[in-house]
Protein backbone atom coordinates (compact mmCIF):
# COMPACT_ATOMS: atom_id res chain seq x y z
CA UNK A 1 0.00 0.00 0.00
CA UNK A 2 2.99 2.32 0.55
CA UNK A 3 5.45 3.26 -2.11
CA UNK A 4 8.13 1.17 -3.21
CA UNK A 5 10.92 1.43 -5.93
CA UNK A 6 10.41 1.00 -9.58
CA UNK A 7 10.84 -1.75 -12.25
CA UNK A 8 12.36 1.46 -14.24
CA UNK A 9 14.72 2.34 -11.33
CA UNK A 10 15.97 -1.39 -11.28
CA UNK A 11 16.41 -1.44 -15.33
CA UNK A 12 18.78 2.08 -14.88
CA UNK A 13 20.49 0.23 -11.98
CA UNK A 14 21.32 -3.26 -13.53
CA UNK A 15 22.55 -1.26 -16.76
CA UNK A 16 24.53 0.85 -14.56
CA UNK A 17 26.38 -2.91 -13.10
CA UNK A 18 26.96 -3.70 -16.68
CA UNK A 19 28.99 -0.54 -17.28
CA UNK A 20 26.23 1.28 -19.70
CA UNK A 21 28.05 5.06 -20.91
CA UNK A 22 25.02 5.90 -21.69
CA UNK A 23 21.53 5.50 -20.67
CA UNK A 24 18.38 6.65 -22.70
CA UNK A 25 15.19 6.61 -20.98
CA UNK A 26 11.94 7.04 -23.22
CA UNK A 27 9.67 9.20 -21.72
CA UNK A 28 9.08 12.10 -20.36
CA UNK A 29 11.75 14.50 -18.85
CA UNK A 30 10.53 13.96 -15.31
CA UNK A 31 10.30 10.43 -15.15
CA UNK A 32 12.34 8.79 -12.60
CA UNK A 33 14.93 11.76 -12.85
CA UNK A 34 15.86 11.07 -9.14
CA UNK A 35 17.72 7.91 -9.83
CA UNK A 36 19.13 9.55 -13.45
CA UNK A 37 20.50 12.10 -11.63
CA UNK A 38 22.33 10.10 -8.94
CA UNK A 39 23.36 7.37 -11.29
CA UNK A 40 25.44 10.53 -12.97
CA UNK A 41 27.20 10.50 -9.77
CA UNK A 42 28.23 7.08 -11.23
CA UNK A 43 29.65 8.02 -14.34
CA UNK A 44 26.63 7.05 -16.37
CA UNK A 45 25.16 9.85 -18.90
CA UNK A 46 21.22 9.59 -18.31
CA UNK A 47 19.37 11.59 -21.54
CA UNK A 48 15.74 11.11 -21.68
CA UNK A 49 13.87 11.81 -25.17
CA UNK A 50 11.33 14.25 -23.04
CA UNK A 51 8.04 12.42 -24.53
CA UNK A 52 5.55 15.32 -24.56
CA UNK A 53 1.65 15.03 -24.20
CA UNK A 54 1.03 14.95 -28.21
CA UNK A 55 3.50 11.82 -28.61
CA UNK A 56 1.21 10.39 -26.10
CA UNK A 57 -1.17 10.24 -29.13
CA UNK A 58 1.24 9.65 -31.99
CA UNK A 59 4.30 8.00 -30.93
CA UNK A 60 7.80 9.21 -30.61
CA UNK A 61 9.94 7.20 -32.12
CA UNK A 62 11.46 9.62 -34.33
CA UNK A 63 12.22 11.19 -30.60
CA UNK A 64 14.47 8.17 -29.28
CA UNK A 65 16.30 7.75 -32.99
CA UNK A 66 17.23 11.42 -32.98
CA UNK A 67 18.14 11.42 -29.02
CA UNK A 68 20.19 7.73 -29.87
CA UNK A 69 22.27 9.40 -32.96
CA UNK A 70 23.13 12.01 -30.29
CA UNK A 71 23.80 10.42 -27.71
CA UNK A 72 26.47 8.95 -29.89
CA UNK A 73 28.22 12.03 -31.39
CA UNK A 74 28.04 13.50 -28.06
CA UNK A 75 29.68 10.67 -25.28
CA UNK A 76 31.16 8.15 -28.21
CA UNK A 77 29.44 5.12 -25.58
CA UNK A 78 30.65 1.37 -26.04
CA UNK A 79 27.05 0.31 -24.51
CA UNK A 80 23.54 2.25 -24.41
CA UNK A 81 20.84 0.94 -22.61
CA UNK A 82 17.76 2.02 -23.70
CA UNK A 83 14.41 2.25 -20.89
CA UNK A 84 11.40 2.22 -21.21
CA UNK A 85 8.55 4.39 -18.90
CA UNK A 86 5.09 4.07 -18.29
CA UNK A 87 4.01 6.01 -20.94
CA UNK A 88 6.25 4.96 -24.10
CA UNK A 89 5.26 1.49 -22.91
CA UNK A 90 1.61 1.85 -22.66
CA UNK A 91 1.13 3.13 -26.21
CA UNK A 92 3.66 0.11 -27.54
CA UNK A 93 6.74 1.99 -28.73
CA UNK A 94 8.81 -0.11 -30.28
CA UNK A 95 12.38 0.55 -28.70
CA UNK A 96 13.97 -2.39 -31.28
CA UNK A 97 12.92 -0.88 -34.07
CA UNK A 98 14.29 2.34 -32.95
CA UNK A 99 17.60 1.21 -32.62
CA UNK A 100 17.62 -0.87 -35.42
CA UNK A 101 17.07 2.55 -37.64
CA UNK A 102 19.59 4.33 -35.64
CA UNK A 103 21.93 2.25 -36.70
CA UNK A 104 24.72 3.07 -33.95
CA UNK A 105 28.23 1.32 -34.15
CA UNK A 106 28.09 0.01 -30.79
CA UNK A 107 25.99 -2.40 -28.63
CA UNK A 108 22.63 -0.58 -27.49
CA UNK A 109 20.15 -2.81 -25.20
CA UNK A 110 16.94 -2.35 -25.21
CA UNK A 111 14.65 -2.54 -21.47
CA UNK A 112 10.99 -2.29 -22.34
CA UNK A 113 10.74 -2.09 -18.32
CA UNK A 114 7.25 0.11 -17.10
CA UNK A 115 6.21 1.16 -13.41
CA UNK A 116 3.82 -1.50 -13.47
CA UNK A 117 5.62 -4.60 -15.85
CA UNK A 118 4.51 -8.29 -14.39
CA UNK A 119 3.50 -8.32 -10.58
CA UNK A 120 5.11 -4.62 -10.24
CA UNK A 121 7.92 -5.81 -8.46
CA UNK A 122 11.35 -3.85 -8.94
CA UNK A 123 13.03 -7.00 -9.52
CA UNK A 124 11.00 -7.09 -12.79
CA UNK A 125 12.95 -4.17 -14.56
CA UNK A 126 16.29 -5.57 -13.35
CA UNK A 127 14.97 -9.26 -15.07
CA UNK A 128 14.12 -7.62 -18.22
CA UNK A 129 17.79 -6.04 -19.03
CA UNK A 130 19.51 -8.84 -18.05
CA UNK A 131 17.48 -11.46 -20.82
CA UNK A 132 17.87 -8.28 -23.19
CA UNK A 133 21.72 -8.58 -22.30
CA UNK A 134 22.04 -11.76 -23.27
CA UNK A 135 20.37 -11.27 -26.66
CA UNK A 136 22.93 -8.42 -27.35
CA UNK A 137 25.65 -10.95 -26.13
CA UNK A 138 26.82 -8.57 -23.33
CA UNK A 139 26.65 -11.73 -20.54
CA UNK A 140 26.08 -15.32 -20.85
CA UNK A 141 22.94 -17.16 -20.17
CA UNK A 142 24.11 -18.84 -17.17
CA UNK A 143 24.93 -15.33 -15.84
CA UNK A 144 22.04 -14.13 -16.69
CA UNK A 145 20.14 -16.92 -15.21
CA UNK A 146 21.88 -17.11 -11.67
CA UNK A 147 21.16 -13.30 -11.43
CA UNK A 148 17.24 -13.81 -11.91
CA UNK A 149 17.47 -16.58 -9.47
CA UNK A 150 18.74 -13.97 -7.23
CA UNK A 151 16.33 -11.34 -7.94
CA UNK A 152 13.27 -13.63 -7.77
CA UNK A 153 14.71 -14.79 -4.04
CA UNK A 154 15.04 -11.01 -3.19
CA UNK A 155 11.31 -10.26 -4.39
CA UNK A 156 10.04 -13.69 -2.04
CA UNK A 157 12.00 -11.77 0.79
CA UNK A 158 10.45 -8.62 0.53
CA UNK A 159 7.28 -10.22 0.30
CA UNK A 160 7.67 -12.37 2.94
CA UNK A 161 9.79 -10.62 5.67
CA UNK A 162 10.40 -7.23 4.31
CA UNK A 163 8.42 -4.13 3.29
CA UNK A 164 6.25 -5.57 0.53
CA UNK A 165 4.19 -7.41 2.60
CA UNK A 166 0.49 -5.87 1.51
CA UNK A 167 0.14 -4.09 4.17
CA UNK A 168 0.49 0.03 5.03
CA UNK A 169 4.16 0.15 7.23
CA UNK A 170 4.92 3.64 8.75
CA UNK A 171 8.37 4.82 8.14
CA UNK A 172 10.29 4.63 11.87
CA UNK A 173 13.98 5.46 11.93
CA UNK A 174 14.78 2.82 15.00
CA UNK A 175 16.38 3.27 17.68
CA UNK A 176 18.87 5.14 19.87
CA UNK A 177 22.45 4.97 17.88
CA UNK A 178 24.03 5.99 20.90
CA UNK A 179 22.67 3.37 23.38
CA UNK A 180 22.74 0.36 21.13
CA UNK A 181 26.76 0.98 19.86
CA UNK A 182 27.11 1.34 23.64
CA UNK A 183 25.92 -2.08 24.05
CA UNK A 184 27.89 -3.26 21.45
CA UNK A 185 30.64 -2.36 22.85
CA UNK A 186 30.54 -3.10 26.12
CA UNK A 187 29.41 -6.87 25.10
CA UNK A 188 32.92 -6.92 23.08
CA UNK A 189 34.47 -5.39 26.24
CA UNK A 190 32.75 -7.71 28.83
CA UNK A 191 33.93 -11.09 27.07
CA UNK A 192 30.89 -11.48 25.34
CA UNK A 193 30.73 -13.92 22.17
CA UNK A 194 29.75 -11.08 19.00
CA UNK A 195 28.89 -12.18 16.13
CA UNK A 196 29.29 -9.25 13.05
CA UNK A 197 27.39 -10.19 9.57
CA UNK A 198 27.70 -8.42 6.84
CA UNK A 199 24.74 -9.29 4.40
CA UNK A 200 24.76 -6.18 1.74
CA UNK A 201 23.79 -5.26 -1.38
CA UNK A 202 26.35 -4.34 -3.99
CA UNK A 203 27.55 -0.64 -3.92
CA UNK A 204 25.76 0.03 -0.58
CA UNK A 205 28.53 -2.42 1.22
CA UNK A 206 30.67 0.74 1.26
CA UNK A 207 28.47 2.58 3.60
CA UNK A 208 27.51 -0.72 5.67
CA UNK A 209 30.99 -2.00 5.96
CA UNK A 210 32.04 0.99 7.80
CA UNK A 211 30.06 -0.81 10.72
CA UNK A 212 32.79 -2.92 10.53
CA UNK A 213 35.35 -0.74 10.23
CA UNK A 214 37.48 -0.06 14.25
CA UNK A 215 39.83 -2.18 15.68
CA UNK A 216 38.51 -4.39 17.81
CA UNK A 217 41.63 -4.89 19.91
CA UNK A 218 40.79 -1.25 21.52
CA UNK A 219 37.79 -2.52 23.15
CA UNK A 220 39.39 -6.24 24.34
CA UNK A 221 42.69 -7.23 22.66
CA UNK A 222 41.39 -11.14 24.17
CA UNK A 223 37.70 -10.81 22.47
CA UNK A 224 37.65 -10.51 18.56
CA UNK A 225 34.48 -11.08 17.46
CA UNK A 226 33.26 -13.47 14.64
CA UNK A 227 32.99 -11.55 11.25
CA UNK A 228 30.76 -13.14 8.61
CA UNK A 229 30.49 -11.53 5.19
CA UNK A 230 29.35 -12.36 1.53
CA UNK A 231 32.35 -10.57 -0.21
CA UNK A 232 33.33 -13.23 -2.27
CA UNK A 233 35.22 -10.96 -5.01
CA UNK A 234 34.71 -14.25 -7.87
CA UNK A 235 30.95 -13.88 -7.98
CA UNK A 236 29.00 -11.26 -10.24
CA UNK A 237 29.69 -8.90 -12.89
CA UNK A 238 32.96 -7.11 -13.53
CA UNK A 239 31.52 -4.18 -11.31
CA UNK A 240 30.53 -5.79 -8.26
CA UNK A 241 33.27 -8.07 -7.76
CA UNK A 242 35.48 -5.05 -7.67
CA UNK A 243 33.40 -3.80 -4.87
CA UNK A 244 34.12 -7.02 -2.94
CA UNK A 245 37.69 -6.86 -3.61
CA UNK A 246 38.17 -2.74 -2.40
CA UNK A 247 35.79 -3.37 0.69
CA UNK A 248 37.55 -6.73 1.83
CA UNK A 249 41.46 -5.18 1.26
CA UNK A 250 40.20 -1.96 3.34
CA UNK A 251 39.30 -3.64 6.13
CA UNK A 252 42.06 -6.04 6.05
CA UNK A 253 44.41 -2.93 6.46
CA UNK A 254 41.78 -2.42 10.00
CA UNK A 255 42.70 -5.59 10.79
CA UNK A 256 39.67 -6.81 10.62
CA UNK A 257 39.26 -10.63 9.87
CA UNK A 258 36.60 -11.96 7.99
CA UNK A 259 36.26 -15.72 9.51
CA UNK A 260 33.60 -16.66 6.84
CA UNK A 261 32.76 -15.65 3.35
CA UNK A 262 28.54 -16.18 2.77
CA UNK A 263 29.11 -15.70 -0.88
CA UNK A 264 28.99 -12.25 -3.38
CA UNK A 265 27.41 -9.19 -3.10
CA UNK A 266 24.65 -9.77 -5.64
CA UNK A 267 23.82 -12.76 -3.48
CA UNK A 268 22.45 -11.11 -0.34
CA UNK A 269 18.75 -13.18 -0.61
CA UNK A 270 20.86 -16.13 0.24
CA UNK A 271 23.75 -15.72 1.95
CA UNK A 272 21.36 -14.20 4.75
CA UNK A 273 20.65 -17.99 5.32
CA UNK A 274 23.90 -19.03 4.63
CA UNK A 275 25.59 -16.61 7.33
CA UNK A 276 22.85 -18.31 10.13
CA UNK A 277 23.61 -21.69 9.42
CA UNK A 278 27.22 -21.29 9.96
CA UNK A 279 26.37 -19.19 13.43
CA UNK A 280 24.06 -21.56 14.13
CA UNK A 281 26.17 -23.80 16.69
CA UNK A 282 28.94 -20.92 18.39
CA UNK A 283 26.58 -19.99 21.43
CA UNK A 284 26.42 -16.22 20.63
CA UNK A 285 25.62 -13.36 23.50
CA UNK A 286 25.20 -10.95 20.60
CA UNK A 287 24.28 -10.99 17.03
CA UNK A 288 24.70 -7.87 14.51
CA UNK A 289 23.37 -7.77 11.12
CA UNK A 290 23.48 -4.98 9.11
CA UNK A 291 22.56 -4.48 4.88
CA UNK A 292 19.61 -6.81 4.16
CA UNK A 293 18.93 -8.33 7.89
CA UNK A 294 15.84 -9.27 6.99
CA UNK A 295 17.53 -12.10 4.40
CA UNK A 296 19.08 -14.00 8.05
CA UNK A 297 17.38 -16.34 9.73
CA UNK A 298 17.25 -13.82 13.12
CA UNK A 299 14.36 -16.37 14.42
CA UNK A 300 16.48 -19.16 14.75
CA UNK A 301 19.05 -17.45 17.57
CA UNK A 302 18.35 -17.16 21.16
CA UNK A 303 20.70 -14.19 22.09
CA UNK A 304 20.44 -10.33 21.88
CA UNK A 305 20.19 -9.46 18.49
CA UNK A 306 20.94 -6.05 16.13
CA UNK A 307 20.12 -5.13 12.74
CA UNK A 308 21.01 -1.82 10.70
CA UNK A 309 18.84 -1.20 7.79
CA UNK A 310 18.98 1.50 5.33
CA UNK A 311 14.87 1.30 4.69
CA UNK A 312 12.69 3.25 7.31
CA UNK A 313 9.69 0.99 6.32
CA UNK A 314 12.30 -2.54 7.31
CA UNK A 315 12.18 -1.06 11.17
CA UNK A 316 8.82 -2.66 11.75
CA UNK A 317 8.69 -5.60 9.65
CA UNK A 318 12.41 -6.21 11.46
CA UNK A 319 11.32 -6.08 14.65
CA UNK A 320 8.44 -8.45 13.82
CA UNK A 321 10.90 -10.74 13.05
CA UNK A 322 12.87 -11.00 16.28
CA UNK A 323 15.30 -8.20 16.41
CA UNK A 324 16.09 -6.73 19.72
CA UNK A 325 17.46 -3.21 18.22
CA UNK A 326 16.69 -2.07 15.05
CA UNK A 327 19.43 0.93 13.58
CA UNK A 328 18.03 3.13 10.35
CA UNK A 329 20.82 4.20 8.26
CA UNK A 330 19.64 6.24 5.83
CA UNK A 331 20.59 7.37 1.76
CA UNK A 332 22.50 4.42 1.58
CA UNK A 333 22.41 4.42 -2.13
CA UNK A 334 22.95 8.72 -2.95
CA UNK A 335 26.27 8.01 -0.44
CA UNK A 336 27.24 5.06 -1.99
CA UNK A 337 27.37 6.01 -5.79
CA UNK A 338 30.70 6.66 -7.35
CA UNK A 339 33.15 5.44 -4.43
CA UNK A 340 35.31 2.99 -4.38
CA UNK A 341 36.42 2.84 -0.88
CA UNK A 342 34.30 2.82 2.67
CA UNK A 343 32.11 5.80 3.30
CA UNK A 344 31.43 6.66 6.73
CA UNK A 345 28.16 5.48 8.53
CA UNK A 346 26.51 7.06 11.19
CA UNK A 347 26.44 4.25 13.10
CA UNK A 348 30.10 3.11 12.21
CA UNK A 349 30.80 6.38 13.86
CA UNK A 350 28.60 6.02 16.78
CA UNK A 351 30.67 2.53 17.35
CA UNK A 352 34.13 4.26 16.92
CA UNK A 353 32.92 7.08 19.65
CA UNK A 354 31.29 4.65 22.30
CA UNK A 355 34.84 3.08 21.95
CA UNK A 356 36.66 6.23 23.08
CA UNK A 357 33.64 7.06 25.69
CA UNK A 358 34.39 3.59 26.94
CA UNK A 359 38.18 3.59 27.24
Amino acid sequence: MHPRPSPIAASLYTLRDMNADVIIMHGPHGCCFRTGRLLESDGVRVLTTAMAENDFILGAADKLEETLKKAYEMFEPNLIGVVGTCASMIIGEDLKEAIANADLPCTVIPAESHGGFGEGDNTEGAIIVLDAAVECNVIEREEADRQIAMLKKATEIEKTRGMAQGKYIKPNFGDNKEIVARKIVRALKDNKKVAFVLNAKKETTYLFADILNFDYKLINSENQPIVVANLDENIGLERIRNHATNIKKELGETGVNIEYISGGLDEYPITGKVASEYLADKELDLLVVFGVPHAFCVENFDCDTIAITDGPRLVEPLKELGYINVIGELDAHSKTLGVNSIVFSDFGVMIRSAIDWEK
